[in-house]
């Protein structure tokens, strides 16, 4: 990869496993808009970004060389070698067909506050609503730079009433975000000593907050605290592991986790993003 400033772009040539419309339509995020195949704007890390891709080279607009290297880069994981990791992960046979659907999945390293409570808010709701609802959140709490909002701060969002959420369309999920402000600001789930906790530590501490289970605080975990050996377990990715690796049978959450870690090891959340993509797009294990 190589890339150089020129105005207000960076422009990067010769990237490798990079698809924007993968990376952002996977299910990881949700603070996008479309607006063509390879043209998006995303808001993240307190920043509105324009990315366009065409061919072999991604502009990122407006754009500092400083934000690129500190900001960009990590939340892409540019600097991580996707090529090795679908390489070991391609020696299955089901990754492999998975992998060569959408090669250019990068998982994002978010932050780990907005990506609690946008997993929280994406509880039994579909991505467009789960978008809209983190939109109007944003709108009501979080800061205005130019046509968009970011996302709310801790403080900001503890101004919020369990009534005030529900009016931005949370529904059930209301005394849920409360109950994380709560926890976040009280320190129970302290995001910087979290960075230093065994996994299924994190996780327990994660779910201490109420409407936070397993796959909501794999997650978390997942997409924004690096740690690649969670596989989080939907009704999509049930679905998929039962159809490739059970016969179809019926199985246990336990059981798929249990099957993943010893498949996957470190890699199993990256098998879950090829997987979870693959299944919702292909429609598999749908009658």
């Amino acid at each position: 990869m190589k890339y150089y400033e020129h105005g207000d772009k960076i422009t990067v040539e010769d990237i490798d496993s990079f698809d924007i419309e993968q990376i952002l339509e996977c299910g990881q995020c949700f603070r996008f808009n479309k607006l063509d195949s390879k043209e998006y704007i995303i808001i993240a890390r307190g920043k509105v970004l324009h990315i366009e891709q065409k061919d072999d080279k991604v502009d990122f607009y407006p754009c500092t060389k400083d934000d690129f290297e500190n900001i960009w880069i990590k939340y892409f994981e540019l600097d991580r070698d996707y090529m090795e990791i679908k390489e070991i992960l391609s020696k299955d046979d089901v990754l492999k067909k998975a992998v060569a659907f959408a090669p250019g999945i990068r998982i994002l390293k978010q932050d780990p506050w907005e990506c609690l409570i946008s997993f929280i808010i994406s509880q039994n709701n579909r991505i467009p609503m789960i978008k809209q609802v983190i939109k109007n959140i944003s709108e009501k709490y979080g800061e205005k730079t130019g046509d968009y909002f970011l996302f709310p701060t801790l403080e900001q969002l503890k101004k919020a009433s369990t009534e005030d959420l529900m009016s931005c369309k949370t529904g059930f999920r209301a005394k849920y975000i409360m109950d994380g402000v709560k926890n976040v600001s009280e320190k129970t789930v302290n995001f910087k000593e979290l960075e230093n906790l065994p996994t299924f530590e994190v996780r327990q501490k994660l779910m201490k907050i109420k409407g936070v289970g397993e796959k909501v605080s794999d997650c978390v975990m997942l997409f924004s605290m690096d740690r690649k050996e969670v596989f989080p377990t939907d009704v999509w990715v049930k679905r998929v592991m039962e159809y490739f690796y059970f016969d179809e049978k019926d199985t246990k959450i336990k059981e798929i986790h249990s099957f993943a870690e010893e498949k996957f090891g470190e890699y199993a959340g990256f098998a879950q993003q090829y997987l979870f993509h693959y299944a919702r797009r292909m429609k598999i294990g749908t009658k």
